[in-house]
């Protein structure tokens, strides 16, 4: 396992779900994550609901300043996914902070694998100890319309 970057200072981390700015996280990846791009608030709404949910917050005005949420069962898998740092705060290291924390709780669960999808951020998740997957032509994916 690799080292578990600190939040930078200013900042805490919670999974408290009722601590999720639900409205600023349907804003950030409905019309910021090229991945979430038009996803209905009704949608992101049972998402957290069913999800593990990460969020960032600064500690002076408790705003949300990053979210990541786990579809997992805690116990074997996990599902990283809407990993999202506000623009305002990138490259202060609060999303390496934040997946740290992710890969960090799961696997204090015995969780044997974290999944995970990225376009462009390759970099900041082999850091944190990802790699591409050994035998990719073992997974399969059903793929249902938008």
């Amino acid at each position: 396992m690799t080292d578990t970057p600190p939040l930078p200072e200013g900042y805490e981390l919670s999974t408290d779900p009722a601590r999720i700015d639900a409205v600023r996280v349907h804003h950030w990846l409905s019309t910021d994550a090229y991945w979430a791009l038009g996803r209905s608030r009704e949608k992101q709404d049972r998402a957290i609901a069913g999800s593990l949910n990460f969020g960032v917050y600064e500690t002076v005005s408790g705003e949300q300043v990053a979210y990541a949420r786990v579809i997992t069962d805690r116990a074997t898998f996990g599902w990283l996914c809407d990993v999202y740092v506000d623009r305002s705060v990138r490259g202060k290291g609060v999303g390496s902070a934040l997946v740290a924390a992710v890969r960090d709780e799961l696997g204090s669960y015995g969780v044997r694998r974290i999944l995970l999808a990225t376009h462009d951020a390759h970099g900041v998740y082999s850091r944190l100890g990802f790699g591409e997957l050994e035998h990719p032509e073992h997974w399969m994916a059903l793929i249902f319309g938008q």
